[in-house]
């Protein structure tokens, strides 16, 4: 049986800042925490996907141990956006180099990270996503895999790959189309906008947007209300995992498509990458001064 804390317990890694508070059975992982005080794009590094799949294996496990009844994993963000998708650098580089293989081990650790959200970490945990800045690409895609998402309503989100031929190939239309019909799941892949909060509640892709500023509270109320009726709320996430669990294998293959694709991306689409990669570090150097 694991200790339990009666205070919250702060774990710091070179890009999370998590926050345990066991005794009530809520995990906050805080991703970009580096950036708070580094220059930097808020994607998802190699660094972040590992240092998340690592706590979360390591949380799983300490959680069985334990037998808690439903746990809430918060997936948040330091940084003044929630996540900028996959390392745009990392794939401009690979493809131009023809590395298949370490771009699918890549693609296959980002799965790994995001199916543990949506499979509840094995644990039938409740993983809510605290989205307070911009979700992009895979930064959405992280969003969408967790059973419930409390955005606040200044925030943007879309799936932009289709800017440079390519698709979100790490779970977006498996998560999609637990929430929405998957005619529009493509249409919004294919599309490329970007939705605000608001827009994305009316779809059915979002499930609470509240004032800038209160995501936090919003987040409280619904492990409050969870908590209300605990012993109901554990038999319907197991219900949930059993009618619209996405199979882990099907996103593996899901993603292996993926990155044949991106393979064969061709020059112009580097370019465009290389661009919003620009963008991207731009933008940070403002936020971070």
């Amino acid at each position: 049986m694991s200790v339990v804390h009666p205070f919250p317990q702060h774990i710091s890694t070179r890009t999370l800042r998590v926050v345990e508070e066991t005794e009530r059975d809520v995990y906050w992982i805080n991703m970009h925490a580096n950036l708070v005080t580094q220059p930097g794009r808020a994607c998802f590094s190699s660094r972040l996907v590992d240092e998340i799949v690592d706590y979360q294996r390591q949380l799983g496990r300490r959680l069985t141990l334990k037998g808690a009844l439903t746990p809430h994993v918060v997936l948040a963000s330091d940084s003044d956006v929630y996540n900028l998708g996959g390392d745009l650098e990392l794939f401009c580089r690979l493809i131009r180099e023809q590395d298949r293989a370490t771009l699918l081990d890549y693609a296959r650790r980002c799965v790994t990270g995001v199916h543990a959200f949506h499979d509840g970490l094995g644990v039938h945990a409740h993983s809510i996503a605290l989205v307070q800045g911009n979700a992009l690409g895979g930064g959405f895609e992280a969003a969408l895999s967790c059973h419930t998402i409390v955005a606040e309503e200044h925030v943007m989100m879309g799936l932009p790959e289709v800017l440079f031929d390519l698709f979100p190939g790490m779970g977006a239309y498996s998560f999609m189309c637990q929430r929405v019909a998957p005619r529009l799941a493509e249409k919004l892949m294919l599309e490329g906008n970007l939705y605000s909060a608001r827009e994305l509640h009316e779809m059915g892709l979002v499930d609470i947007v509240v004032p800038t500023g209160e995501g936090v509270a919003a987040v409280e109320q619904v492990i409050r209300d969870s908590k209300r009726i605990p012993h109901a709320r554990a038999a319907m996430h197991k219900v949930r995992e059993l009618a619209t669990s996405v199979p882990l294998e099907e996103m593996m293959r899901i993603t292996e498509i993926w990155v044949d694709t991106a393979m064969t991306l061709g020059e112009k689409s580097l370019r465009t990458m290389d661009r919003l990669v620009r963008a991207q570090s731009r933008r940070a150097e403002p936020a971070l001064a």
